[in-house]
């Protein structure tokens, strides 16, 4: 096995790099020989780098092989830059036209998929009395350290900008508690935000686990009397799930104060609470006795303890548990279990009140790892969220989660791994959230002056990864047929373009909110504008001719599609349209059963 020592010592610079930009490098053209001797220290690093990857190297040495790849990858490009125009008569080299591991596009058609998602999760939010915030995509790395636990790894550090060490947020609940500490953590209300958030974390693109993803998410801060916000929050979910037409889901909860003292109970040290509660947390995805061996292998815990915990977390089920855990006399003598166990009563009756009881499971390995959780914890999960290798057999070991694809070395331009194997891994719970009373306070005692109370702020949200629904719902919408725009009527005319009636007839209809698009051309042929229409499946036709316009009348055709053999096909019709005088146009297709059925975007 390599050290990080003897790494740098097998692959230590020839003495013409002992500096790794020389002073002169501006003023001077690199030779073909340094450049040679370099793109060959490169390919000996990357080559040292791989070997301890698959030696399964201590991290301190594959953290240094990584470092030292860097630093010459630098190198390399800051004396291109110094050199000029020295390779002008060298071949161009081709840009590598891709996007950033763990990013991508998104085309016409699914962007009109997660348009649809997105509003969905806007409208529920709006109907439970909620108001939007936005805030910046990046923060003040002070911010974000510290409150995330075990996934602080995965924050991504920005460059020093103008004296402030920065950072792309994880999520929304740091930079909300931060807003809300600005404003004097007196806000008592709800408020949602979207958009992007970033996790330098290994991607699982067709999954929805990417670095770069989209989340909406819903916070009631402020004091309410118990487990209101709490009920109101999962209700709120609820709602959303189904309405997203998910497939069946299932709201798991847990309660950290219930979990910390089933912990202390069974003997687990103070300072090793929050690294045993995100081993638990891997339940979903792995078997117990993995679960196990990283408790006591990796953090240090007996086995005998660890034995008591997992004849706590192995119950799940409804109210009904909560019966089990009052039987414990061990237990309930622990006053943050009966805290917990006191709150979980309240909330099963409000769930009842709200009719979700029968979405809900009392799950005692869901522990979250986030280290701000402070109350009542849940996650959504359907049945895509579990990964599809894990065996039903608790007792038998785990899949490993970071097979390559192929046998073949599945490397990165970086060096770094390529995307975990897709079959080893599930879609993940597609929301989750809790209750986190004292991350704003933390915020307000950091800010405020020494001997000053600060104040905090309850409060408690959920955060729906919008990609992960992504990855669920748009294999269902592309099965039934849905389309990628919402272009209600196409203008066509027939003979000489007829331009100007074209444009005003456009106008109108746009301005009594019908979508409606044209050809922009000046005297198009018939075909070639019907052809237009029908490839955004446009369902009305308005076909505009000269002697029709005379008796103010225009000819509209519905068109409309359906699946043969799998294939979407327009279908073929004998009719040639209907006459409607132009001025009833409007109020004729508004009240049309496809008009009126707009609302999912979808023709068949």
């Amino acid at each position: 096995m390599f050290s990080s020592r003897a790494f740098c010592r097998s692959y230590r610079l020839t003495a013409n790099f002992c500096t790794l930009i020389p002073k002169s490098i501006g003023t001077r053209t690199m030779t073909t020989e340094t450049s040679d001797s370099l793109i060959a220290e490169i390919a000996q690093a990357t080559g040292a780098l791989n070997d301890l990857r698959l030696q399964n190297a201590d991290a301190s040495s594959i953290d240094a092989a990584k470092k030292r790849l860097g630093e010459l990858k630098k190198t390399m490009a800051a004396m291109n830059i110094a050199g000029g125009s020295k390779d002008a008569g060298k071949k161009k080299e081709r840009l590598l036209l891709k996007t950033a591991k763990g990013t991508r596009d998104y085309g016409a058609a699914e962007m009109f998929c997660r348009e649809h998602v997105e509003r969905i999760v806007k409208d529920v939010f709006t109907s439970y009395g909620g108001s939007a915030l936005d805030t910046p995509v990046f923060e003040r790395k002070d911010v974000l350290a510290g409150k995330y636990g075990e996934d602080q790894k995965l924050i991504f550090d920005l460059m020093d900008q103008g004296g402030e060490q920065l950072a792309l947020r994880y999520d929304h609940t740091v930079p909300l508690a931060r807003y809300l500490a600005m404003a004097g953590a007196t806000v008592q209300a709800k408020i949602w935000q979207v958009g992007k958030v970033y996790r330098r974390d290994n991607p699982v693109m067709s999954k929805g686990r990417m670095r770069e993803f989209s989340q909406a998410d819903l916070d009631i801060t402020g004091a309410w009397d118990p487990m209101i916000p709490d009920a109101e929050i999962i209700s709120l979910l609820c709602t959303i799930l189904t309405r997203l037409d998910v497939g069946e889901f299932t709201i798991k909860l847990n309660h950290r104060k219930i979990l910390d003292g089933i912990f202390e109970v069974c003997g687990v040290p103070q300072a090793k609470i929050r690294s045993i509660s995100s081993a638990v947390d891997k339940l979903d995805k792995l078997p117990w006795i993995e679960v196990k061996k990283e408790m006591t292998e990796e953090k240090g815990l007996s086995s005998d303890v660890a034995d008591k915990i997992g004849e706590y977390v192995k119950h799940k089920g409804g109210p009904s548990l909560l019966d089990i855990l009052k039987a414990d006399a061990t237990l309930m003598a622990n006053l943050s279990a009966k805290q917990g166990i006191s709150d979980m009563d309240i909330l099963f009756t409000l769930l009842r009140a709200y009719k979700v009881l029968d979405k809900i499971s009392f799950d005692m390995s869901l522990a979250r790892g986030l280290d701000y959780y402070t109350g009542i914890i849940y996650e959504a999960i359907v049945e895509a969220s579990a990964p599809p290798a894990l065996t039903a057999n608790a007792e038998s070991p785990a899949p490993a989660l970071s097979k390559p694809k192929s046998s073949k070395k599945a490397k990165a331009d970086d060096g770094e791994e390529d995307e975990l194997d897709e079959s080893q891994v599930g879609v993940g719970s597609i929301a989750a959230g809790g209750r986190y009373d004292n991350l704003v306070g933390m915020f307000t005692a950091a800010a405020a002056a020494e001997g000053k109370k600060a104040p905090g702020l309850p409060c408690i949200g959920v955060s729906i990864g919008l990609d992960r629904i992504f990855a669920i719902v748009w294999p269902k919408w592309v099965e039934k047929g849905m389309r990628s725009k919402e272009t209600m009527v196409y203008v066509l005319a027939a003979g000489d373009g007829l331009l100007e009636e074209r444009i005003a007839l456009v106008q109108e209809l746009r301005e009594a909110g019908i979508k409606t698009d044209f050809l922009a051309k000046k005297k198009p042929k018939l075909t070639a504008q019907f052809m237009a229409g029908e490839k955004d499946e446009v369902p009305f036709a308005v076909i505009l001719g000269g002697d029709e316009l005379k008796e103010g009348l225009v000819t509209i055709k519905e068109q409309k599609w359906e699946f043969v053999d799998g294939k979407k096909t327009k279908v073929q019709s004998e009719d040639q349209g209907l006459k409607v005088r132009r001025d009833e146009l409007i109020s004729w297709i508004k009240q049309t059963p496809t008009y009126q059925g707009w609302s999912s975007g979808r023709l068949i």
